[in-house]
C-alpha cells in the first residue's frame, strides 16, 4: 500500500509537469536563494536556453544589473509580506543576446509546514505589446503637440454635445477659457457671438453627416469684424461608429479684404461679372448678408436670378440650412398650394396621406419662389399672411404652423404693371419688394461677355475632357457682337454646344455656331439691342402705335426688352390709350 501511494504521487507530479509544459506562458520555480528549480518549455523558449542549462541557474544570470535589482525588490517584497506580486515588467537577455521584455507574476512556495521554500513565477513575453504601446504613446504625444500647435480651433464633443477636447486656438478664437470649455455643454460655452458653429455642430450630430465649410461672421462682442470658416464632421471610433462630432473653425478675417477686392474684380459667389452694373449688384448682395429680410430678384429670363438667390442664401447665417426652390409657373393653383403649404389626408381627391409642404421643409432656411409673378391672387393672400406672421395652414387643416423661413422671390415680369392691371396685390408687391436686386440684361453689361466666355470655356473644357481647345478669332468676335436676347443662359448653352460639336481636337470654328449668331455682321449689328437711354421717345411711341401697343412686339422691333419700355413710359409720363393691347406680354 505504501509503494502504491508513492507511485500515485509520482504519477500525479509527472502529470502536473506535463500540463505545465502545455501552457503558453512561461512557468518557473525558484528556491529561496533565487536559483531555478523547474522551468517549463515556454520559459525555455522565451529565454532561449535549453531546459537542462536552466536548472540551477540564478535569475541574475539572464538580467542586466538594473533589472536584477528590480527583481530582487519584488522577490523580497513577496517573501516579507507573503502576498503575491500581481505583475511587473522587466527586461531579460536571451542566450543569443537579444533583449526581451517580460511580465512577471510572483507568489511564494511553501512546504508542508507552511514555511517559505521558494517562489513560483508566471512569465509572459510582452515585447511586441510594449513596443506597440511605446509607439502609440509617441504618436499620441505627437498628436497632442499638433493639436496644441495648430492655428485652427478644434473642438470635439460627444453625442450629447458635451465637450471632450479642445485646443488652445479655440480658446483664443472664441474668447472662452479652456477650463470652461472642457467637460461643459457646447451649447452653453458661447454667449458672446452669433452661435453659427453651434448650429453646424448639432446638425452634424443629428444627421451624422459633414456640414461643409461655410463662411460666417462671428459677431463676437470683443471681435466685431471676425469672420471664420466652419466645418463640422462626425467623430468616429475604431469601428467607424459615430461617437460625437468635431468642428474646425478657421479665422479668415485677414483674408476678407483681399477676397472682397478679388470678388469685386471678377465674380461674387459664382456670379461672374466686372461691369459697373454688376458691381452694384455685388454690393447689394454683400449688404444683404447681414440681414434676414425678404428680397425680390428681378431681371430678364436667363440673367441668373436663381444664382443670386443661392448667393444670398449661402452668404447668410442660414447657409447650412435648406434652400428650397419652387417654380411658381410650373404648377396649377391647387397643386401649387398643396406643394407649398402641404395638405392633410382627405383634403382633396387623391390626398391619401398627410404631406409636408415646401415651406415646412425650408424651416430655419430659405425658400426661393421663382416666377412669383405667376402666383394666383388666392396664393398671394396666403403668402402675404406668412410674410407678416410667419404662419401658414396646410390644405384641409385649420391649425396654424409656424416656420422660420426667409423668402427670396424672382420674376422676369413687371410686377408694378401687373398691380396696375389688377393681377397682382399691391400689399403683397410691397411686402415682397423690401429690397430689390435688379439684374441687367447681358447686352447692358459692358465687358462681361468676354469674361463669361472665358469662364464657360474653362468649365466645359473640364466637363467634356478637352483641356486643349481652340476658339478662333472669328468665333470670338461673333460671340462678342451677338445680341444675346437669352442673356447668360443663352451664352452658356451656346458655348456648351460648341464644345459638344467641336470633336476630339477641340477646334471651335464659326461653322459650329447657331445660325442666328453666325449671320452676316451687318445683320447682327442691326439686331443688336441699344441701351435704354438711346431710344428716342418718338421712336418708342411710333413702335408702340405700329404694333397696336403690343409691348412684346414693340420691344422686338426696337431691339430692347419689355422692362425697358415700361420704365421709359413711366419716366416719360406716357400713358397707354384705352382699348389698346398694352397688356399683351407674351412673345
Amino acid at each position: 500500500m505504501h509503494l502504491q501511494h508513492h507511485d500515485s504521487i509520482i504519477k500525479g507530479a509527472l502529470a502536473t509537469l506535463s500540463v505545465l509544459d502545455e501552457i503558453e506562458d512561461g512557468y518557473l520555480e525558484l528556491d529561496i536563494t533565487g536559483h531555478i528549480v523547474f522551468a517549463n518549455k515556454a520559459f525555455s523558449k522565451i529565454i532561449g536556453y535549453p531546459r537542462k542549462t536552466l536548472s540551477g541557474m540564478n535569475y541574475q544570470a539572464y538580467m542586466d544589473t538594473q533589472s536584477a535589482e528590480k527583481c530582487f525588490k519584488a522577490f523580497n517584497q513577496v517573501y516579507r509580506t507573503g502576498h503575491p506580486e500581481p505583475s511587473f515588467v522587466y527586461e531579460l537577455i536571451r542566450k543569443d543576446g537579444e533583449q526581451r521584455f517580460v511580465e512577471y507574476s510572483i507568489s511564494l512556495l511553501r512546504d508542508d509546514t507552511g514555511e517559505p521554500v521558494g517562489f513560483r513565477c508566471i512569465i509572459r513575453d510582452v515585447t511586441e505589446k510594449k513596443l506597440a504601446n511605446e509607439q502609440i504613446s509617441k504618436q499620441r504625444s505627437l498628436l497632442k503637440a499638433t493639436f496644441r500647435s495648430v492655428q485652427d480651433a478644434i473642438i470635439t464633443v460627444d453625442t450629447n454635445g458635451k465637450v471632450i477636447e479642445v485646443n488652445q486656438a479655440a480658446s483664443w478664437l472664441c474668447g472662452v477659457p479652456l477650463d470652461k470649455f472642457r467637460g461643459s455643454a457646447f451649447s452653453t460655452s458661447f454667449s458672446n457671438c452669433s452661435r453659427a458653429c453651434h448650429e453646424a455642430l448639432f446638425k452634424t450630430i443629428q444627421t451624422q453627416r459633414t456640414v461643409k465649410a461655410f463662411q460666417v461672421e462671428c459677431r463676437h462682442q470683443k471681435k466685431m469684424n471676425q469672420t471664420v470658416k466652419i466645418t463640422s464632421s462626425p467623430l468616429l471610433d475604431d469601428d467607424d461608429q459615430v461617437i460625437g462630432a468635431v468642428i474646425v473653425i478657421r479665422d479668415v478675417t485677414r483674408l476678407m479684404g483681399l477676397e472682397k477686392e478679388l470678388k469685386r474684380q471678377n465674380h461674387y459667389r459664382n456670379i461672374i461679372g466686372k461691369s459697373k452694373k454688376m458691381m452694384e449688384v455685388f454690393t447689394i448682395i454683400e449688404r444683404l448678408t447681414k440681414v434676414d429680410t425678404t428680397v425680390l430678384v428681378t431681371g430678364e429670363s436667363g440673367t441668373g436670378k436663381e444664382i443670386v438667390a443661392r448667393a444670398l442664401h449661402h452668404s447668410s447665417h442660414r447657409a447650412f440650412e435648406p434652400l428650397i426652390t419652387v417654380n411658381c409657373a410650373a404648377l396649377s393653383e391647387n397643386l401649387f398650394e398643396s406643394e407649398l403649404f402641404g395638405h392633410v389626408k382627405g383634403a382633396f381627391t387623391g390626398a391619401f396621406r398627410d404631406s409636408v409642404g415646401r415651406l415646412h421643409m425650408a424651416d430655419k432656411g430659405t425658400i426661393f419662389l421663382d416666377e412669383i409673378g405667376d402666383v394666383s391672387p388666392k396664393i398671394q393672400v396666403k403668402l402675404l399672411r406668412f410674410l407678416q406672421e410667419k404662419q401658414f395652414e396646410r390644405v384641409g387643416d385649420s391649425r396654424p404652423i409656424t416656420a422660420d423661413v426667409r423668402i427670396i422671390a424672382a420674376t422676369n415680369q413687371d410686377l408694378k404693371a401687373k398691380v396696375d392691371q389688377g393681377e397682382f396685390r399691391l400689399d403683397f408687391y410691397y411686402r415682397l419688394k423690401v429690397v430689390e436686386v435688379e439684374l441687367p440684361p447681358l447686352i447692358e453689361r459692358d465687358g462681361d461677355i468676354a469674361l463669361l466666355i472665358d469662364h464657360f470655356c474653362r468649365l466645359f473644357s473640364k466637363k467634356y475632357k478637352k483641356p486643349s481647345y481652340s476658339l478662333s478669332e472669328e468665333v470670338y468676335r461673333q460671340l462678342l457682337e451677338y445680341n444675346w436676347p437669352g442673356n447668360v443662359r443663352e451664352l452658356e448653352h451656346t458655348l456648351e454646344r460648341l464644345f459638344v460639336l467641336c470633336g476630339e481636337r477641340g477646334m471651335i470654328s464659326s461653322d459650329l455656331l447657331p445660325r442666328e449668331i453666325a449671320g452676316r455682321k451687318d445683320e447682327r449689328k442691326s439686331s443688336r439691342r441699344e441701351p435704354s437711354g438711346s431710344v428716342r421717345p418718338d421712336d418708342l411711341v411710333a413702335a408702340l402705335e405700329a404694333t397696336d401697343w403690343n409691348i412684346a412686339k414693340a420691344a422686338r422691333q426696337l431691339g430692347i426688352n419689355r422692362r425697358t419700355i415700361y420704365r421709359r413710359l413711366e419716366r416719360l409720363g406716357i400713358e397707354r390709350p384705352k382699348g389698346g393691347n398694352y397688356n399683351e406680354i407674351h412673345f
